[in-house]
């Protein structure tokens, strides 16, 4: 090579190094901590995103981050360090007042996006686009239109929402952003931008951002995002829709919260089926897990071992665990391109106390909502504005130092076996009858760092043996291999109804074993769902929806036997709402008559149960009894939903 050859060739290298202005980004290769299996088969380009969308206002309230040998650094090399290849950022079209003042949520407009889609790409990860197509949050309970959109017609909105989607991906383009994907919309199940309609969601809206899309980053991909995977029919509905209406996209995502939305085997059947039906690509748009109980910045949790179910332990393993899971099914799943993890970052912005913090997030906008929100969100964000609910579920500790579990997304394609060893025993919880032999185990499941679960044995304390004689719930604690571990027993009557909490039966059973339905109405949805974290009891519940043009009635009864003369108690716990009720109350019938009823009300919020009971129920030998529920609604503009759970009916406490 001449000398003139070297210097051209060095320039051309210059000149590009300069262009692509990226840092060369080594990733980790190892953790002493955690137990990490390898994945097989995992891609190079598999996705593996973090949305950290709130992290300049976080950032400008003061939070700082660092890297594993505690020294300060920029939390997007961390993340890149770390196996993240792509950055979501949730994009509102105006999150702020008539006075300038933000919203909240990171204040999430283009020019945040923008900062951050640099600052991305300079460790050579791509952005993801997340528009919401809204001021503010938008999700299944939330399509709010843009003050900006409220009074045009559907064409109009539709022309709006193209020219706001160009001009914003033109913002990007022209500072060179690197977007990878572009997500029209955020968990639209129920509409978008105040649309509820399918052919306005998805003729008009969704195909005006797709044109908007093609024009700008011809490359990207474009993905559409929705949740509540467990609902499988009508997640195939929604993707049968699509098509239907001919929308130009390339992803099928979904949001998958292991403690909501169902199992990992329902995910990977959804997901598949959708992918192969309509040779889509598909991904977990959102996830997150627990690493502790705690909470940090003085405003609660969304997420808590009592408040939902728990497949892991809330643990930095956990996590871990779960993740892998995730990925693994993704993985698996044909057309399976990746996930995304949501808000690793958000953390306390302070931990002295809620009212240093309140201010914070009022300056700054690094709560999920602020007191300014309230013009446009004033039932929700305008009463419960405050911090952030999922600091718990972070990847970064309260101080903003990373967790091992942040290794995971590197790990996961080379493995990383450490000893095996207990992570956590869960409580163990028995219910016996009155007068039954109490028995405890004499082994008990330790879940383990790989995540398998093996029986250990357990030596139980000296407890008071007669505690079956009482009606009430009584800790007893033990020992497993050097770990506490805590059994509640349960002593309660007798229950006298057969399936009471719907577990005898199958996914999505119309008729429950043992009991009978009556249906008058002509509701979407009756079944029993299999759902721990909408159960009250075990795993299962009957389920009943309808939409908004749709009236749920039916009745829901069982016959009971051997029910000798006595004083008896029933009980039943329903939750539900966005209901117009005409009756619902519970019932016990004497000889095929309602001789005991009781209204049973509907209007309460998500996992919030209300519990009905009559008392006192007078029974003769040889009277025919039945117990049962009658539910007659309908919805209003979200269509009406509920929950039926834990029935009991038994001798009141003055009776053996």
């Amino acid at each position: 090579m001449t000398k003139i050859s070297k210097l051209l060739f060095i320039i051309l290298l210059l000149i590009n190094l300069v262009a692509c202005n990226k840092t060369k980004i080594e990733t980790v290769k190892s953790s002493d901590e955690i137990y990490v299996r390898k994945i097989e088969k995992l891609s190079d380009d598999f996705i593996m995103a973090a949305d950290i969308s709130s992290i300049i206002s976080l950032e400008n309230s003061g939070v700082k981050f660092y890297d594993y040998d505690n020294n300060e650094q920029d939390i997007f090399k961390t993340l890149a360090q770390n196996g993240i290849n792509y950055i979501r950022v949730r994009v509102w079209n105006d999150p702020y007042d008539s006075n300038g003042n933000g919203y909240g949520g990171g204040n999430c407009d283009i020019n945040n996006a923008l900062e951050i889609g640099k600052r991305a790409n300079q460790y050579g990860m791509k952005l993801i686009v997340d528009f919401h197509y809204s001021d503010f949050w938008a999700d299944p309970n939330k399509q709010m239109v843009p003050k900006a959109w409220k009074d045009l017609t559907i064409e109009d909105k539709a022309q709006a929402l193209y020219k706001y989607t160009k001009e914003s991906l033109q913002l990007l383009k022209d500072n060179k952003v690197d977007v990878g994907i572009v997500t029209l919309g955020n968990e639209n199940n129920t509409g978008m931008a105040g649309e509820t309609i399918w052919m306005n969601i998805i003729y008009h809206l969704m195909a005006s951002g797709a044109k908007a899309v093609r024009e700008i980053y011809p490359d990207s991909l474009i993905a559409v995002h929705f949740t509540n995977p467990e609902s499988s029919d009508a997640m195939l509905n929604i993707a049968k829709k699509l098509d239907y209406y001919e929308l130009d996209y390339d992803i099928f995502s979904t949001s998958y919260y292991p403690f909501w939305h169902g199992s990992l085997d329902n995910l990977h059947n959804v997901l598949d089926t959708i992918a192969n039906t309509y040779n889509k690509k598909v991904m977990v748009m959102e996830t997150s897990y627990p690493y502790t109980e705690e909470d940090y910045d003085y405003f609660g949790n969304t997420i808590s071992s009592k408040s939902s179910t728990h497949l892991y332990p809330f643990s930095i393993q956990g996590q871990v665990n779960s993740l892998l899971d995730i990925i693994e099914t993704i993985n698996n799943t044909t057309n399976g391109i990746g996930i995304c993890y949501w808000e690793p970052a958000w953390i306390p912005v302070g931990l002295n106390s809620y009212e240093d913090n309140l201010k914070i997030w009022e300056n700054y906008g690094s709560g999920w909502a602020s007191s300014y929100a309230k013009e446009y969100d004033p039932d929700d964000a305008g009463k419960y504005y405050g911090g952030s609910a999922v600091d718990n579920q972070a990847l970064f500790d309260k101080n903003g130092y990373p967790l091992e579990s942040l290794k995971v997304f590197a790990l996961a394609r080379l493995g990383n076996e450490i000893e095996l060893q207990i992570e956590s025993i869960d409580e163990l919880n028995l219910k016996f009858n009155l007068n039954d032999e109490i028995i405890l185990p004499e082994k008990i499941a330790a879940n383990m760092n790989d995540g398998s679960s093996r029986l250990v044995d357990v030596t139980w304390e000296n407890y008071d043996k007669n505690i079956n004689t009482q009606v009430g719930i009584y800790e007893v604690k033990g020992n497993a291999n050097s770990q506490p571990v805590i059994c509640n027993i349960e002593i309660n009557r007798q229950n006298l109804i057969e399936n009471p909490s719907f577990e005898n039966d199958d996914n999505k059973t119309y008729v429950p074993t043992s009991w009978k339905v009556i249906d008058y109405g002509n509701e979407d949805e009756l079944y029993v769902e299999d759902k721990v974290s909408d159960s009250i009891d075990g795993s299962k519940h009957y389920h009943f929806w309808a939409s908004t043009d749709k009236t749920i009635s039916f009745n829901l009864e069982q016959e009971l036997t051997d029910i000798h003369e006595g004083t008896y108690e029933y009980n039943i716990s329903t939750m539900g709402g966005d209901c117009i009720i005409i009756s619902t109350y519970i019932y016990v019938k004497i000889n095929d008559e309602i001789a005991y009823r009781k209204d049973a009300p509907l209007f309460t919020t998500y996992n919030d149960w209300h519990t009905s009971t009559i008392s006192n129920i007078e029974i003769k030998d040889n009277d025919k009894i039945a117990i049962g529920i009658h539910i007659e609604t309908f919805g209003t503009n979200k269509g009406a939903w509920g929950k039926i759970d834990n029935a009991i009916f038994n001798v009141c406490e003055q009776e053996n």
